[in-house]
């Protein structure tokens, strides 16, 4: 991805997911973000910038089905992270 290619909105938001406060967040959800970003539609965007405020440890709990995912947040694009694959 050209990070010089995106808006400065997109740009924060990869930023907040790649600088989570927890590794294993850092790692999957700012891969997920790079991957994903520049093509996600705008109402995606509004939903991932929600999630985002949400704590890395519910959310890594919501991906990875330890607990289940409340309803504000299950949307297409926790679909999408829930199918992300680290390496493919």
């Amino acid at each position: 991805m050209d990070l010089a290619s995106l808006d400065p909105r997109r740009k924060r938001t990869l930023y907040r997911a790649q600088h989570r406060g927890m590794k294993e967040a850092d790692i999957f959800i700012g891969a997920f973000a790079e991957a994903k970003i520049a093509t996600m539609e705008e109402d995606q965007l509004v939903r991932f910038e929600a999630l985002l405020e949400e704590l890395d440890a519910d959310i890594m709990d919501w991906i990875m089905g330890r607990q289940p995912t409340p309803a504000p947040y299950q949307t297409d694009v926790m679909d999408l992270l829930k199918n992300f694959k680290l390496h493919p």
